[in-house]
Parts: structure tokens; sequence; C-alpha cells
């Protein structure tokens, strides 16, 4: 895929041609400088924006070229998001926060219950279930923000910078889950600038201006 903003002597290459396949169930960690494109990188996989060429093809299915509902639908159900800032609504529950994706795809409202149950207790937080976000540590907003990611079982979850507004200790316990979480079939792509949470995945790809410098396996052992 490429990416261009602008035109004429004001246009800017944010991808130059980066060509990846992830296989279902990996965990795939992109690192690289400000400016590289890895946020241009990640914002195209989670359908926030639009190549300007190339394709995307996501479960199968060409999402590149989606437009209007198809494309909330295909964001919606196919891709899960955790970002650095948890991004929870302050005035809902942690479930309530957790049920608000099922609330957009028109699932009922018992199902929504359920299902949101299920996924904090995934994250180990459901005795949390009816706390607000006020009532939670960083490592426990980042974990609803984790359990509302999965609760419609996408067939990826992005995740940007997940531990950096956590402690060493918090940031490990995310980790761990995120260790779980692909070990029970989940496919992850964290972007992060941290060494350490980049080599906890399978395979590390570093991006310098706009395009793939590296795509190497880990030990997965960055602790």
């Amino acid at each position: 895929m490429t990416k261009t903003y602008g035109r004429g002597e004001g246009l800017v290459e944010a991808l130059a041609g980066v060509s990846l396949r992830v296989e279902a169930g990996e965990w795939v960690s992109v690192v690289g400088p400000s400016g590289s494109g890895k946020s241009t990188l990640m914002n195209l996989l989670g359908l926030l924006d639009r190549p300007t060429s190339g394709s995307y093809v996501l479960d199968g299915r060409d999402v590149s070229r989606l437009k209007g509902g198809e494309l909330a639908a295909a964001r919606r159900d196919l891709i899960g998001f955790v970002f650095q800032s948890y991004n929870l609504l302050p005035r809902q529950s942690a479930q309530g926060n957790v049920e608000l994706p099922m609330v957009y795809a028109g699932v009922g409202g018992k199902e929504r219950k359920r299902r949101a149950r299920e996924a904090l207790e995934r994250v180990g937080l459901a005795d949390r279930a009816h706390h607000n976000p006020t009532e939670l540590s960083g490592g426990q907003k980042q974990r609803v923000a984790v359990a509302r990611a999965l609760v419609n079982e996408p067939a990826l979850l992005l995740a940007d910078e997940p531990t950096g507004n956590l402690d060493t200790a918090t940031g490990e316990g995310i980790l761990d889950l995120f260790e779980e979480l692909n070990a029970g079939g989940v496919t992850l792509m964290v972007v992060t600038h941290d060494e350490n949470v980049a080599r906890r995945g399978g395979r590390v790809v570093e991006i310098q201006d706009g395009r793939v410098f590296s795509d190497e396996r880990s030990d997965g052992a960055g602790r």
C-alpha cells in the first residue's frame, strides 16, 4: 500500500509502498522512529483511512475500497482497537463501555450483558463490572479497553502504545494478558517504541521512511 497527502510541491509520501502478510494468530509488533509511517499504516489497517494505491485484504475480503455503511460495519466487526489513552466513556461503567460496540452492532440487551460479562471475566475484571473509569487504576482501564476490543470477536486486534501510560509492572500485566490472548488465537498488531514490548510478540516489523526496513522473527522473550 502507498499513502500520499497533499499535491504538487506540498505532496507528502507517508507510505512509500508497504507489503505485509500477517497470518491468523500472529503477534506482529510495528516499530519505527517518529514520522516513519507506522501510525499511517495502523490507520489504514484500522480502516480509519484509505490507501492511495494498493489493497488491504482482511479475513479474506478486500476492505480497502469500502465506503459508508459497509466500511463502518467492517471496522466494527473485523477490528478491535486498544489505545494508549484507553478512550473509555467516563460516565459509563466498565460493563457499559464493553457493551458499546455491541450497541452499534444491534445486539439485544440481554445478549450484550452476557457477552460483556464474559469479556470482563476474560481479562480478569469481572469484579469491577459496575465501576466507572474514575474508580479504576490505569491497568484496569486498559483491561476494560481490551475487553471492549474483543467483545465482537474481531479478526484483528490493533494496539497503539498500549502500555505507554502505565508503570512498568502494570504494563507487564497487560503484556501478559496479550500473550494469553495470542496463545488463544487472537491476531495482534502492536505499535510501540519500546523494544522490550516489541519483542514480547513473535515478529517485529520496523518501518522507516514509509517502507518496511526489516521484518524479523522474535523469540517472544522481551521481559
